[in-house]
């Protein structure tokens, strides 16, 4: 899996605030253009928000799922975007007091991104996942979720 890490100038409950608001997730993760609905219980195990991916007009309407949950400690995700495929995406917070450590660990499991040479895959994943970890400390820094 590709692995990302950053410290982050925020509380980890500050961050799992933004993460466990299912409406801001196309805010922070790069690739998801809007939310359509998130379940209830999210992010609770088993739990989804159905999102779009892509840019207008070109745009994929699926979901993604709760896979595993400790809140505020890590959720294991299994994000969709059929035709292209799916992917397991694995977020942790290493609460350090004042700062946090969060990590976004990825890697394809279904489809065609499955096909991408594994360098290739890492190195995409990668610089996307260190977007979306900027993003995510911007909006955790801003008090969304709060």
């Amino acid at each position: 899996m590709s692995t990302v890490s950053q410290l982050f100038n925020s509380t980890a409950d500050d961050v799992w605030k933004v993460i466990a608001d299912g409406w801001l997730y196309s805010g922070w993760v790069v690739g998801a253009s809007r939310i359509r609905a998130v379940d209830a219980q999210w992010p609770g195990a088993g739990s989804r928000l159905h999102h779009s991916v892509g840019a207008w007009p070109l745009v994929i309407n699926d979901s993604t799922g709760v896979a595993a949950v400790e809140p505020g400690r890590s959720l294991e995700l299994v994000a969709r975007g059929w035709p292209l495929g799916e992917a397991r995406v694995v977020i942790t917070l290493e609460d350090l007091g004042t700062q946090c450590r969060v990590s976004i660990a990825e890697d394809a499991i279904r489809g065609p991104g499955k096909i991408v040479p594994k360098v290739l895959r890492d190195a995409l994943i990668g610089a996307r996942n260190r977007e979306t970890l900027s993003r995510l400390e911007l909006m955790a820094a801003g008090a969304a979720g709060r």
